[in-house]
């Protein structure tokens, strides 16, 4: 089975000051990591240029190991690990409660191809592949649930018998979201900020845009704004690379590759990450519009067939 471990890096400067006038700014734009490590299953690194740029750093790895321990589900003690394993969730940690209610929207907002109760299947899939076979459609039928059967509210979140719930397709995002409100709290104006989906808050430290080069497409420019970029066939269950790992939920297999990847832009990178792996979904382009359109201030960046 081919896996894809994302890369997360976080590179900010102090707000209102050029990079270049800091003490210790790299002469290649920013100084050395100041830390590297493992968040959310992958590799990370954060790189600072702040006379605190320490202590901030230690304040990014504190969020981010909370955070971890919320979605994870490279983590046994994790709360959503904890959900799928017994069904229901009492007092459910608000990062949970609000990354739930974006999926929901984007659930609806689909016509139901988002859903991010496709992790049995998921495991399903992962599993008969490497077995050497594919799942048979009684399998499928048997893990097939639906977002009817999550009950969500501030008191519990339960789950209907056999269910459990996968991030993966928002939850990336919504951590980017949540280290971006923490820099600029700590008074940092340039930010880039990478687990997989991209947020910048501000632009660089010259005031240009931050470039960014989408997976398979065109180079954007992106300031105060998130983009996120899905590929169907990005990750592969099998080795020949025809399994992609985007489920639909509708059918309960891969989903047919219409699109090579899909880049979409919103305020929020939980939202820019959910719209674009819907849209992996949409059979056409004005579907994929239609659905990012129902969000105000989100577009379309990149649609390639």
């Amino acid at each position: 089975m081919i896996t894809r471990r994302r890369f997360i890096a976080i590179s900010a400067t102090l707000a209102a000051a050029p990079l270049a006038g800091l003490p210790g700014a790299a002469a290649a734009g920013m100084p050395d990591a100041i830390w590297t490590g493992t968040a959310l299953g992958a590799r990370a690194s954060i790189r600072i240029d702040h006379p605190e740029a320490e202590a901030i750093a230690a304040r990014v790895r504190t969020e981010i190991e909370r955070l971890d321990a919320i979605f994870s589900l490279y983590r046994t003690d994790s709360a959503i690990a904890a959900l799928n394993r017994t069904g229901a969730l009492a007092a459910p940690p608000f990062e949970l409660l609000d990354c739930l209610a974006t999926a929901g929207a984007v659930h609806r907002a689909s016509g139901g191809a988002f859903d991010p109760t496709v992790q049995p299947l998921w495991a399903l899939w992962a599993e008969a592949v490497s077995a050497g076979r594919e799942p048979s459609a009684q399998e499928i039928a048997a893990v097939a649930r639906g977002w009817q059967g999550v009950d969500i509210a501030p008191a519990g979140i339960t789950l209907a018998q056999g269910m459990a719930l996968t991030l993966n397709g928002i939850g990336q995002g919504y951590v980017a979201d949540r280290i971006a409100s923490l820099l600029a709290e700590a008074g940092l104006g340039a930010i880039l900020i990478d687990t997989g989906e991209i947020r910048a808050l501000g632009a660089q430290p010259d005031g240009a845009d931050w470039p960014v080069t989408v997976q398979a497409g065109p180079r954007l420019m992106l300031a105060d704004r998130a983009l996120a970029t899905s590929a169907p066939l990005g990750t592969t269950f099998d080795q020949a690379g025809r399994l992609g790992h985007i489920l639909d939920p509708r059918t309960g297999t891969p989903v047919a590759p219409v699109w090579a990847s899909v880049s979409v832009s919103a305020g929020s990178a939980a939202l820019a990450d959910a719209l674009s792996t819907a849209a992996c979904l949409m059979p056409d382009a004005a579907r994929v519009e239609a659905l990012v359109a129902a969000f105000p201030g989100a577009r379309v960046e990149s649609l390639i067939a």
